[in-house]
């Protein structure tokens, strides 16, 4: 239904309906980030070769979403682009003061591009998926591991 409310409110354009699906989910995601999350898991990915390792932990706010195919997708994919890109922060908030010397979207976690989509952020998919599951979701921290550093 919510699909058809969007084509109707864009006027039988796809691509706008499309648009204004995704300004909806960021606005659900928005009134959902002051929630609490404190459920979730820890996802530890260990790239082919052994030589780099990484281990995110995503929270939610029920054990139950923690359970879903999606969050555990979403934990997984998270765990491999800490392997594959390295950052230093998980948002821009984290940087104190100018720091002119950092690159802000390899630096910081959630503004990197997704490995699997790079016209997407990681904030981006994150956004998506709270949308699909209806809780808030938040990176609380990562750690990156690569043989010999």
């Amino acid at each position: 239904m919510t699909c058809r409310n969007a084509l109707l409110e864009a006027e039988g354009d796809p691509e706008r309906a499309l648009q204004i699906l995704k300004e909806k989910g960021i606005l659900k995601a928005q009134k959902k980030a002051e929630r609490a999350a404190n459920q979730g898991l820890i996802e530890a990915y260990i790239h082919t070769g052994g030589r780099i390792g990484a281990m995110v932990e995503v929270n939610c706010e029920t054990d139950f979403v923690a359970r879903t195919d999606e969050f555990k997708e979403l934990a997984h994919n998270l765990a491999m682009q800490v392997a594959a890109m390295p950052a230093q922060f998980i948002s821009r908030d984290e940087v104190s003061g100018e720091r002119d010397d950092l690159d802000l979207e390899t630096a910081c976690l959630l503004l990197q591009p997704y490995i699997k989509d790079p016209g997407k952020t990681i904030q981006d998919v994150i956004i998506e998926t709270i949308a699909k599951v209806g809780e808030n979701i938040k990176i609380t921290r990562f750690a990156r591991f690569e043989l010999g550093k």
